[in-house]
């Protein structure tokens, strides 16, 4: 399995160690929100605010440089949008990943 990285989050934030915390302080707010959201959406059936929710959270992915699990994500949205929910199984082993990631920051 790809493993996340802060490398993207070093590279903007450039030598400021206040604005790399800043976004880091914001992705461990927003991400258990997000996933929180896409567990709830998933056990409702809202198969529409379920894709919304993996779109948002698939920019969080990508902000760890993980492009194919992006991929994956990316891929899951377009599924769900078609009432399809293959790749969910994958999707949500990305979402164990990234979230042990973010407590470890």
């Amino acid at each position: 399995m790809e493993q996340p990285n802060l490398n993207y989050i070093l590279k903007l934030s450039g030598k400021s160690e206040t604005f790399k915390h800043k976004i880091i302080d914001i992705i461990k707010y927003e991400l258990p929100l997000e996933i929180d959201a896409y567990y709830m959406c998933l056990r409702l059936n809202k198969i529409k605010q379920v894709s919304e929710c993996v779109h948002k959270i698939k920019h969080k992915i990508s902000v760890y440089g993980m492009e194919n699990s992006f991929y994956i994500a990316e891929e899951y949205e377009n599924n769900l949008r078609e009432g399809k929910t293959e790749l969910q199984k994958e999707f949500e082993e990305i979402l164990i990943v990234i979230r042990n990631f973010t407590n470890l920051q």
